[in-house]
């Protein structure tokens, strides 16, 4: 890849509840802790909070910078979202997550410790537990007081671009590359202006394309290839692209022309996550975080200007 095709992304300031990110340097690493019975790669192997603690310092270990914990799975055909009495409630979600949160501050009382959950009441509990960030993957559509909760606390805020709720991701219509990018540039400015109207400062805020949250199979390749253009909304991204379904289906020819199961998608997602790098993310999201490390010391390397 040639210098001009590299896209090394502008350094920033990421301000979060107690304290201040460097973004742009270096690849900053997010390891995901799922605290649920049901989600799509690991559901049910944490569910325990010890296990779920001592996950979560196996990757701190492993050197990552974030730990990100979610305890309601938003993967495809969930009623996440929804008013449906399927979608998990606030106390059921809280009692998985806030014993886990205030597990990992007591023993990694410097852990920057990520919650992905889009109940305003979930995030007002967890930011009075100790987490450092709010990571919403409905970009402030969800729930009407979750932006303003976020700007009482003063915290950092990832905001996903998210194509309608879990149970509607099947029915969306396939948009051409041009469409797609322009949707969800849209999306994440609706974002921002929600985020801007509760009072939450720029400088506190992370973008996420959502891949794979409302996009088809082949549109989150073209997203990908562009997801650089991203960056003139003004604000840092943060890639999401660990075993991603479409990754599965890349791999289809080499499992019989079907997907291939999300154990095997492992080498899949290091590779789309240097891709993301090279287009611009200055933080991943991943669900191994040895090698993502690995990964990203090296692509970071390449990026670094001789001389520097």
């Amino acid at each position: 890849m040639t210098e001009e095709k590299q896209v090394r992304p502008p350094a920033a300031h990421w301000k979060l509840r107690t304290r201040t990110l460097a973004l742009g340097p270096r690849t900053l690493v997010m390891g995901i802790v799922n605290i649920t019975p049901d989600s799509f790669s690991d559901g049910g192997l944490y569910l325990d909070p010890a296990a779920a603690i001592a996950r979560s310092m196996q990757w701190l270990d492993e050197g990552a910078d974030l730990i990100d914990l979610g305890a309601e799975s938003t993967r495809p055909g969930s009623q996440a979202g929804s008013s449906s009495d399927a979608e998990v409630s606030a106390d059921e979600e809280q009692a998985r997550l806030l014993p886990v949160l205030e597990g990992v501050r007591k023993a990694r009382p410097d852990a920057i410790v990520s919650v992905d959950t889009y109940k305003a009441a979930t995030a007002r509990a967890a930011l009075a537990a100790g987490a450092e960030i709010i990571n919403d993957v409905s970009g402030f559509s969800w729930d009407d007081d979750l932006a303003t909760v976020c700007a009482e606390a003063g915290c950092g805020v990832v905001l996903m671009h998210t194509r309608g709720r879990p149970d509607e991701w099947s029915t969306q219509p396939q948009l051409a590359p041009d469409d797609l990018l322009k949707a969800i540039s849209s999306g994440l400015h609706s974002s921002l202006d929600r985020a801007a109207a509760a009072g939450i400062a720029a400088d506190s805020i992370v973008l996420d394309p959502g891949y794979g949250f409302g996009k088809h199979g082949a549109e989150n390749f073209a997203l990908l290839a562009r997801q650089a253009e991203l960056l003139a909304l003004g604000r840092p991204l943060l890639a999401g692209l660990s075993r991603k379904s479409f990754l599965g289906q890349a791999l289809a020819p080499l499992y019989g022309g079907k997907r291939a199961p999300v154990e095997a998608r492992e080498t899949a997602s290091l590779a789309a996550m240097v891709a993301a790098v090279l287009n611009g993310a200055s933080i991943v999201r991943v669900h191994q975080v040895r090698a993502a490390v690995e990964a990203a010391l090296v692509v970071d390397a390449i990026r670094q200007p001789a001389g520097e």
